[in-house]
């Protein structure tokens, strides 16, 4: 259930599980194995408090917080490129860095900033979701939310199929909520010319500035750059100074692409808002029921409301995702602690639900938006602390080599976190203002003052620790281990060879590889899974013909091995192949495995499955992968 964990591997589960360096693949598929990262980051730029800070900027705004928008979406690109670096470089994610780097006061404080950020936005994916299952089905709000804990299972059958399964389900939720708002502007007709003055930067008054900072805080998202410097680490690359430069390169077309995706689909909200809503008059529109209700009356068509409510829950479940495994590379990080993925998701999911369930007891299901906007200023709030240790960590040309970042691109960051940092700092003063203007309540008016100084304290401390104290006890970067001493190489012997076997005509060739390991007092150990729905259902009592056909061929192998004066035995399995594979493996007791390899790259590995690499993650002893 939970345990310490003792290597300092991002994501161990999944860490380097994607081969980019076969030789014998396509130069297209190798690139192609490159993206998927920055899509799972990508859905957190387009979750459901984005709908929130989007629709209310568009109908009270029109067209004028556009540049907002697309300011957000190069802040994102530029500080998630530098998240992608640091994974891919230095190969320890945001939270492992900031633990071998600060005080553990500094960190601990940094791990509760970093949790409350994540319990912030899954608030926005309990209430997007259950808002997109009511306005889809008319079930009362309160219900949608506790229907929510149940993704916590889908997350759980998800992470079983594998790292390239997961990224094409959030990429199939993408491509949805993007056709979905395709249709909904193609319907609007929005006037393009209005649209492109909206790009010219312009805050009208302080409502306008708190739904800017709420629509960074929605787009420039804290969690996202603990995900994404953990994520690039899924793929293994060349660790030669030509290999990390390619994996950075591509890496930064993944993310651009990504992210213009997700700047069209928040633009798209806006635009949406701002053509129905605004353009008519209705400036009151501001919550995403409302939205809903009118798009049909003002579009004049019943399949806008249903395509937005669609798309909801497509942004709130692929947002999910995401934040749970946020959620576990956080705690991972500065914590050294694991906890099964499915607990770790039920934790946050309830978390999560127990405001907005107490919300809604309290208030009805009126005010939820405002819930969603305060959420997303929450968010807000973090990135500081996410993003000023970020850059200082992939400034250092002590730890980063060469792929230190340059001076120019050094200045940029600075000058986005001081934006940020402003802006925070302005909104915080601003409310604390109005409210002791009019409270008289003079507990909660020392309790803000002390978060504050608290707030600024920890900001300064982020900023001037690293240049004041260098305390390294980073791993320097090392494109190659040091060199050892051979004088005392040792020949292996294997006892037990275990070959995975699939009735083909590669068998033959399985079996030679596999005996030219042993010698001749080496037993095989013979390995085929059956697939069949009977035998998954029924495993080894299964009796139907494929099982039956299975058994004859296992025998008959290991029969003609024995003629051959050859140890051989048969053991068979049922069900899902990996795991079969790794089950009877150690059953057998096997010393290596023999198990081949068909060259499935890109969708084909989708389709087909990634029997290799879960295979030799699980086992500790060598396997041998023979290209078929």
């Amino acid at each position: 259930m939970m345990n310490r964990i003792h290597d300092d591997k991002s994501l161990s589960e999944v860490h380097e599980t994607i081969d980019t360096t076969s030789a014998h693949r396509p130069v297209w598929r190798r690139i192609l194995s490159f993206f998927g990262p920055a899509y799972l980051v990508s859905v957190g730029y387009m979750d459901p408090g984005n709908w929130a800070t989007d629709l209310a900027g568009g109908s009270q705004f029109g067209y004028t917080l556009i540049w907002v928008l697309l300011m957000s979406n190069l802040m994102a690109l530029l500080l998630q490129s530098l998240s992608a670096r640091l994974g891919i470089v230095r190969r320890r994610d945001l939270a492992q860095a900031n633990r071998e780097t600060y005080p553990a006061p500094i960190n601990f404080a940094l791990y509760v900033l970093a949790e409350i950020a994540i319990a912030a936005c899954d608030l926005a994916e309990v209430l997007g979701m259950a808002i997109g299952l009511q306005l889809l089905t008319g079930i009362p709000l309160i219900w949608g939310v506790l229907i929510t804990v149940l993704d916590t299972f889908l997350l759980l059958f998800l992470q079983k199929l594998g790292m390239r399964k997961m990224e094409a389900f959030i990429i199939g939720l993408v491509f949805i909520i993007g056709l979905s708002f395709l249709v909904e502007i193609v319907l609007a007709k929005p006037d393009m010319g209005e649209v492109v003055t909206g790009f010219v930067p312009h805050i009208p008054n302080d409502t306008a500035l708190y739904i800017a900072i709420g629509i960074i805080g929605a787009t420039v998202m804290p969690h996202n750059l603990y995900l994404h410097s953990a994520l690039v680490q899924t793929r293994k690359i060349r660790r030669t100074k030509q290999g990390i430069k390619k994996a950075i390169r591509l890496n930064i077309i993944d993310s651009a692409v990504a992210l213009n995706l997700a700047f069209f689909v928040n633009a798209a909200i806006l635009v949406l808002a701002a053509t129905v809503f605004f353009k008519t008059g209705r400036t009151d529109v501001a919550e995403i029921k409302t939205a809903h209700h009118l798009l049909d009356q003002l579009l004049g068509t019943k399949v806008a409301p249903v395509l937005f409510a669609v798309a909801l829950i497509c942004s709130g479940q692929s947002s999910t995702v995401t934040g749970t495994l946020a959620g576990q590379i956080v705690m991972e990080g500065y914590l050294r602690l694991r906890i099964n993925p499915w607990v770790r998701r039920l934790i946050t999911r309830l978390i999560a639900i127990i405001p907005a369930v107490i919300v809604i007891l309290v208030n009805g299901e009126k005010d939820i938006d405002s819930l969603l906007i305060l959420s997303q200023v929450i968010l807000s709030l973090q990135l500081g602390f996410a993003v000023i240790p970020l850059i200082h960590f992939v400034s250092d040309k002590k730890t980063m080599g060469s792929f230190a970042i340059r001076p120019l691109v050094q200045v940029t960051a600075w000058v986005i976190t001081a934006i940020l940092v402003y802006l925070n700092l302005n909104m915080v003063t601003g409310q604390a203002a109005d409210y002791f203007a009019t409270s008289n309540n003079t507990f909660w008016k020392i309790v803000i003052i002390v978060a504050g100084l608290a707030f600024v304290a920890l900001l300064i401390i982020a900023i001037v620790y690293q240049l004041l104290h260098r305390r390294r006890k980073h791993i320097p970067i090392q494109l190659h281990p040091e060199a050892v001493s051979l004088q005392t190489l040792s020949l292996p012997s294997y006892n037990r060879i275990a070959v995975a076997l699939d009735f083909s005509q590669n068998d033959q060739k399985l079996l030679s590889h596999a005996l030219g390991q042993g010698t001749s007092d080496t037993s095989y150990i013979l390995i085929h899974v059956v697939e069949s729905v009977p035998a998954r259902i029924y495993q080894n009592e299964s009796d139907d013909l494929e099982t039956e056909k299975d058994k004859e061929h296992l025998i008959f192998y290991t029969e003609q091995l024995k003629e051959r004066g050859i140890q051989a035995e048969p053991l068979m399995g049922f069900g899902e192949r990996a795991k079969e594979i790794v089950r009877l493996v150690k059953k057998g007791e096997a010393d290596m495995l023999v198990i081949g390899a068909h060259g499935h790259a890109g969708i084909k590995d989708i389709l087909y499955g990634e029997t290799i690499n879960t295979v030799r993650h699980e086992l500790k002893i060598p396997v041998f992968i023979v290209n078929l």
